[in-house]
């Protein structure tokens, strides 16, 4: 995983099982040098990263995860943008699922099943 900087959070909300965070994608981070010149984008690997990341801390896991079970990216995250990452904990299943948005507008989400060993350590903690 990425170990870098996370994006500013505007304000963030939560309800029983699930956070959102209002996230400002600043154009100076690091993620958007050289990817790519003529637009850049912030990447997917990034996305996923804040989101294991914020959500693993938030719900008090270490953020070591099994696998990934969807990934969908939808539309590009701009520079300069506000944005909505929304993270719940399905702590029946042992899974994470998440959502960039803002709006009605999609740009990414998906499902991460977190590892034996981050159970662990969170039901000793």
């Amino acid at each position: 995983m990425i170990k870098s900087s996370l994006p500013r959070i505007l304000s963030s909300q939560t309800v029983e099982e699930t956070i959102e965070w209002r996230l400002f994608i600043d154009a100076e981070l690091p993620f958007f040098n050289g990817h790519f010149p003529e637009q850049p984008v912030l990447p997917g690997v990034t996305q996923l990263d804040w989101a294991i990341r914020m959500g693993c801390e938030h719900f008090g896991y270490p953020s070591e995860i099994a696998s990934l079970e969807v990934l969908k990216f939808q539309q590009l995250i701009l520079p300069d943008s506000e944005i909505t990452l929304k993270v719940s904990l399905n702590a029946a299943k042992n899974k994470l699922i998440f959502s960039y948005f803002d709006g009605e507008k999609r740009f990414g989400s998906g499902r991460i099943a977190l590892s034996d060993t981050s159970l662990a350590s969170s039901e000793a903690s």
